[in-house]
């Protein structure tokens, strides 16, 4: 599939992240990511990203011996570099071939990895039981440096809309009228 433009955005009346992928061939992918993916896909593409971009380097395997704070200094200098050239004005085009069906797949697992050409290969797959015996959907894209940087740009938008980065630790129950503190926090607390 040869990605021509990519949709993030936070949907807060379904608590996930809409992700749209459509190809040049007029195909479009929506994807929901949920905060619990996210937790443990974030750190993993970010970790993915600084590789790919360090691989662009000349230097090369001279840099896999650097010091860290050098390495993620020169990595941030490039994704900076790539976002310079990449296109966030021009308005998502819908497509109007679903492949994946109209209803966003529910992303249950993501499957990376890092390519000899430089490229970083996702596999979003949906693992969960699915109703009426239909197989599991799933799909992979390849991503280039400057998509990678466009995706993870656009994702840090979203999870910064979704206020998913704000953790829970920390948080302080208010007692209930008449409660007294202790009783307040005795009390189960509910996310959702």
């Amino acid at each position: 599939m040869q990605i021509h433009q990519l949709s993030v955005t936070y949907q807060a009346e379904q608590d996930r992240v809409l992700l749209r992928v459509n190809s040049t061939g007029g195909d479009e992918m929506r994807l929901w990511l949920t905060r619990r993916l996210m937790l443990g896909l974030w750190p993993l593409l970010t970790k993915l990203q600084t590789d790919q971009v360090l691989k662009m380097e000349a230097a090369g395997t001279e840099l896999e011996r650097a010091d860290e704070e050098l390495r993620r200094m020169l990595a941030e200098f490039r994704k900076e570099e790539l976002l310079q050239r990449a296109d966030f004005q021009t308005p998502y085009e819908d497509k109007p071939n679903l492949p994946l069906g109209a209803e966003p797949l529910l992303v249950t697992d993501v499957d990376a990895s890092p390519l000899p050409n430089g490229r970083l290969r996702l596999g979003f797959n949906e693992r969960a039981a699915v109703s009426g015996g239909a197989k599991p959907r799933g799909f992979q894209v390849e991503l280039d440096p400057k998509l990678t940087q466009g995706l993870m740009y656009l994702l840090d938008q979203a999870l910064a809309n979704a206020q998913w980065r704000e953790g829970f630790a920390g948080t302080v129950v208010p007692p209930l009228e008449g409660e007294t503190a202790d009783a307040a926090d005795a009390r189960p607390r509910y996310l959702n």
